[in-house]
């Protein structure tokens, strides 16, 4: 065995500790560099400096397009760019975008964690329609925008950038991110349309929406169509206009009695496909003549009120956190990772 004198290993050891001392010194600080201020703005991305770009998880939408009747896979930003443009009027304001933007990312990345397949065909993710959210390519949006698509789709994708990775987040849980056109100056309480009450979809005012070209709508149907659609009988002519009974938080027709017949508003609003569930009605010789105010189911954030709003000079934070009751706005990062690892 050979033995080794004290006195060398010593030397080694000093050795070894002489090169890693300017190691030890520099890694705090490269970690600082690599991921912004420590300890400062935990929930938002740090932004890129000197025209880089933040890394993001390398994640594809898979899109079946229902017209070419395929399959698109998209990288996720530039789908959203699709979705805002096609949601959204690109003339509204920058900040009404941002938080259109928000309200998208947030329903793609709650759709592809929990792998709900109900209306999508295999290998899709979602389709381009209203079933999930419409998506438009960029094809699809020379034709629509036409000489305006330069300053348009400059617009958009400045508001999805902006937002990048950001969700819409209630005690730590992506939200179903609900959305409309123009609500009756209301909006509704979730359970109030649907079935289920989540703590975030809240009736609040919506004062802004009143400015929009779709807040009233009128309809005249035949007195006849209107009775065998609804399946009721017209007996009380003179009393017809007093025949909702019933109104919810948000000001929407609650609950109709038509004879024997009850009804909600959600069922005579699908039925007759009115723009809204907020709806006022009279007798006009043999139509049945509705003025709604509204347009949409009135659940989450009125598009035209964002808008509203933003016009007033409030950012997108201050938007969503208007409609979405209680939220935050944090990053996707983790979500988007565990997503590239199922795929």
């Amino acid at each position: 065995m050979i033995k080794i004198k004290p006195f060398i290993v010593l030397a080694v050891i000093l050795f070894v500790i002489t090169l890693m001392v300017p190691t030890m010194l520099v890694l705090p600080f490269a970690e600082e560099n690599a991921a912004g201020k420590l300890g400062e703005e935990k929930n938002l991305r740090p932004q890129a400096t000197h025209g880089e770009k933040a890394a993001e998880p390398a994640v594809k939408v898979a899109v079946y397009r229902t017209a070419a009747k395929q399959i698109e896979k998209i990288p996720l930003e530039k789908y959203l760019i699709g979705v805002v443009a096609a949601e959204m009027p690109a003339q509204f304001e920058k900040e009404a975008l941002k938080a259109q933007a928000l309200t998208a990312r947030t329903y793609i990345v709650s759709q592809m964690i929990s792998g709900e397949t109900d209306g999508v065909p295999e290998g899709a993710d979602v389709t381009d329609t209203e079933l999930h959210q419409v998506y438009k390519n960029d094809q699809d949006l020379k034709k629509i925008w036409d000489k305006d698509y330069d300053w348009k789709l400059k617009k958009v994708t400045a508001a999805v950038q902006e937002t990048a990775g950001q969700i819409l987040t209630y005690e730590g849980s992506p939200i179903t991110p609900t959305f409309f056109s123009t609500s009756n100056g209301f909006t509704e309480n979730s359970e109030d349309y649907w079935k289920n009450a989540y703590p975030y979809l809240r009736s609040v005012e919506s004062p802004w929406d009143k400015e929009s070209p779709k807040f009233t709508d009128q309809k005249s149907i035949p007195v006849a169509q209107f009775e065998s659609t609804l399946g009721v009988k017209i007996t009380d002519p003179a009393n017809f206009g007093k025949t909702i009974t019933e109104r919810t938080a948000g000001k929407r027709v609650g609950k109709v009695r038509i004879g024997e017949k009850v009804l909600t508003g959600k069922e005579i609003r699908e039925k007759l496909q009115l723009k809204s569930s907020d709806f006022s009605w009279v007798l006009k010789g043999e139509n049945v003549v509705i003025t709604t105010k509204g347009f949409g189911h009135g659940v989450g954030m009125s598009q035209y009120g964002a808008n509203g709003m933003a016009s007033d000079g409030k950012t997108y934070q201050e938007i969503v956190e208007h409609y979405y009751q209680g939220v935050e706005i944090t990053q996707s990062d983790s979500l988007l990772t565990k997503i590239t690892a199922q795929k």
